[in-house]
């Protein structure tokens, strides 16, 4: 196995939150195929999925539950194959009403195998 380096880890990092941040689901299914493997993995509190398709849907519903919003990243610690960062979710340049913190698991290729999400913060909790 090659392992993946850590800009590559951070770029991977960059077009995950790129997918989570493109609104036209057209456009947004198509980085979904670029960036995640066949059978990659999304799991956190509230959703466990497995699939492109799954994937798709489960942005498209937290960006229907989260109209207007955008994700930022924070730092990228990564190594070998894994990345680990913190993310916002808020208006553009204003307070973030979710804060997270994901674990990225990227496949050989170079795709995402698999995520792990924490929520740190959320509405109402």
């Amino acid at each position: 196995m090659t392992e993946i380096t850590t800009a590559a880890l951070q770029q991977l990092a960059e077009r995950y939150l790129a997918v989570w941040n493109e609104t036209d689901p057209a456009a947004r299914r198509k980085l979904v195929d670029e960036v995640w493997a066949e059978d990659g993995r999304y799991t956190d509190p509230l959703a466990a999925v497995t699939g492109r398709d799954g994937i798709d849907a489960l942005i498209g519903a937290a960006q229907a539950q989260f109209p207007g919003l955008e994700f930022t990243l924070g730092p990228v610690d990564a190594h070998h194959d894994v990345a680990r960062f913190t993310w916002n979710l808020g208006p553009a340049g204003a307070e973030p009403v979710v804060i997270g913190f994901d674990v990225l698991v990227a496949t050989p290729d170079g795709r995402i195998g698999a995520v792990y999400g924490f929520l740190d913060r959320v509405p109402g909790a």
